[in-house]
């Protein structure tokens, strides 16, 4: 960690033990329920995400750490020791009737959907989930809801000092970013007395920080695919071994029809430690001989996940000796690449409800607003890609044409980590659409006066380079499209960190236009012309409109009888959008 960043850190702490005049008293045994509470109003929400901000692995260490990587699994006996330092044992993870979720794609949304499922019985849920869209606080969930500032700020602080006070010569003091969340939501959900958590895993499985958890009620394992390579492996096979590691001994587990291959792999992971796994079968056989089950969340693709979402529930409630399980149709266990089938059950009127009260916001989500129409999809993988390409197309061919001018089609796109930009760009193009926005995950061009947008893992270079390498990509797929022996598109030029329109499409080219912006702000301010009713920021800044392209294409979008805004490609992203395009989610 870089000196600068240990000084903040250091001089927030001491702010903070200034404000409250910290004791050196250690909390009690079992968890921080004895630690004192902060009382003074100067160190509010904004000052703990600050904090917490300082545990983010910074952009140069990261690169030495990924060249440095060891034992995976002395990370997880070292986030067992970290739940001892913060007073808990993992017998005691043991009380919160965990659902613990794994998968590539449409884990969070069958998390979503489990825990609305489970809620509509009258539970008290708590849900852990990541990443967050507008406020980390997102991440833990009491009753479908993000928990308070206030009780954010409580338990952050409670379990930030209890680090501290127990921390030696021979232990880092604090655990980084995902790891203080997780024990965190173990606190909270513990403290907060919830009769059950949905678990939902960070990365992978199998040594994913989430899997301290030894006796969880249930597994799942959504559809599987290719995504952070660089830590699970490169094939498909070799992620399904990271995610089938939630597996444990006599606990079921289900999962979706994957492709045979992953599909073997989490076969032979569960019968190694005898885990009786289940594949789930369709929403279309639970249907059967009753009505049609209506999604809160809109994509056929959700529908896997809420067949997935439903056997979890089914199988917890069953499990807790619940009533109101489901009751199971009259059908003979199959067997499908060597797995059993989950049982088939006439889903109950407190799961529709649950099922069509889900929402899960960036995910599938459009929002209309006057001419505009934006359509929010976290999609980051080549299938996630795919699935919302389909949406996106079945939604546009639904709608209402309007009759009074010209419809507008833009992307606004960005990528981050080890992911494959040009591939996942490619699987755009059938969208057909007039304008490619590219931007970083940066709400404004400073993000100093918003801690929960903060993110110390990349530098401003590398992401505004990478938006540069993202346009350079989409428009040599448009050259291919226009004519596969036009010479590729020259590199353009990078501006200044701080320049608002960075490169317009290469002018030889006649397929759809490509512009870089600095900011999500600058980004919208352009796509929406101020034709958003909610979004109106101050003015437009100066130089907007500098380049030709951007110059016609504001003349275009502002006489456009519809404009349809498609944002996808990375989570943070989305969750940067809505910040604007919903003030109320940063209230």
């Amino acid at each position: 960690m870089s000196r600068a960043r240990s000084h903040l850190r250091a001089a927030l702490f001491l702010a903070a033990a200034s404000a409250r005049g910290v004791t050196t008293q250690v909390a009690a045994r079992r968890g921080l329920s004895a630690w004192p509470v902060p009382q003074e109003p100067s160190m509010e929400y904004q000052d703990a995400v600050r904090m917490l901000n300082t545990l983010q692995t910074n952009a140069g260490y990261l690169e030495q750490v990924k060249r440095q990587r060891g034992d995976p699994q002395t990370q997880l006996e070292a986030m067992e020791r970290y739940l001892a330092r913060s007073g808990l044992q993992v017998e005691d993870l043991d009380r919160l009737n965990i659902i613990h979720v794994t998968g590539t794609k449409g884990k969070g949304s069958t998390c979503a959907f489990t825990e609305c499922i489970l809620r509509s019985y009258g539970l008290k849920t708590g849900f852990f989930s990541s990443p967050h869209l507008v406020q980390v606080r997102e991440r833990i969930r009491i009753n479908g809801q993000p928990i308070s500032p206030e009780l954010f700020t409580k338990y952050f602080w409670r379990l930030y000092h209890r680090l501290e006070e127990t921390k030696d010569g021979s232990c880092v003091s604090m655990p980084p970013y995902f790891r203080f969340l997780t024990l965190m939501a173990f606190h909270v959900f513990l403290q907060e007395k919830v009769d059950l958590a949905v678990v939902e895993v960070g990365i992978g499985g199998a040594y994913d920080c989430t899997n301290i958890i030894r006796k969880p009620v249930v597994c799942g394992v959504s559809s599987l695919g290719i995504d952070h390579t660089s830590l699970l492996g490169d094939t498909v096979e070799k992620i399904a071994w990271q995610k089938g590691g939630i597996f444990k001994q006599g606990v079921p587990a289900f999962t979706v029809l994957q492709p045979e291959g992953p599909l073997a792999v989490l076969r032979d992971r569960a019968q190694q430690i005898s885990c009786p796994l289940y594949l789930c079968p369709t929403l279309e056989a639970l249907e059967e001989g009753g009505p049609p089950l209506t999604l809160g969340l809109e994509g056929e693709h959700q529908r896997s996940n809420a067949a997935l979402a439903l056997q979890l529930a089914h199988c917890w409630l069953q499990r807790q000796d619940c009533h109101g399980a489901g009751e199971p149709k009259a059908s003979r266990p199959g067997l499908l690449w060597q797995l059993p089938l989950a049982p088939v059950f006439q889903p109950t009127s407190h799961m529709r409800l649950g099922l069509r009260n889900t929402e899960w916001p960036g995910r599938t989500q459009v929002l209309r607003r006057g001419p505009l129409t934006w359509y929010l999809d976290g999609a980051h993988t080549a299938s996630s890609v795919q699935a919302c390409v389909r949406w996106f197309r079945q939604a546009l061919q639904g709608r209402e044409r309007p009759s009074g001018g010209p419809e507008v089609r833009v992307l606004l796109f960005n990528a981050t980590g080890d992911r494959d930009p040009a591939a996942l760009l490619k699987l755009l193009q059938p969208c057909q659409f007039d304008y490619a926005v590219f931007c970083p995950n940066l709400t404004e061009v400073s993000s100093t006066g918003n801690a929960d947008q903060q993110n110390f893992t990349v530098t401003l270079d590398q992401v505004l380079l990478r938006c540069l390498e993202h346009q350079q990509h989409w428009n040599h797929l448009d050259e291919e499209q226009a004519s596969p022996d036009l010479w590729s598109a020259p590199s353009p030029e990078p501006g200044g960190s701080a320049s608002l329109l960075l490169a317009p499409h290469p002018p030889h080219t006649c397929s759809a236009s490509s512009l870089v912006f600095s900011c999500i702000s600058h980004a919208l301010q352009w796509i929406s012309q101020g034709r958003d009713p909610i979004f109106q920021p101050p003015s437009p800044p100066k130089g907007l409109l500098t380049h030709a392209v951007a110059h016609s294409g504001a003349s275009i979008l502002r006489e456009a009888a519809a404009i349809h805004v498609l944002v996808t490609g990375s989570l943070h992203l989305v969750g940067g959008v809505l910040k604007l395009l919903e003030p109320a989610l940063s209230q």
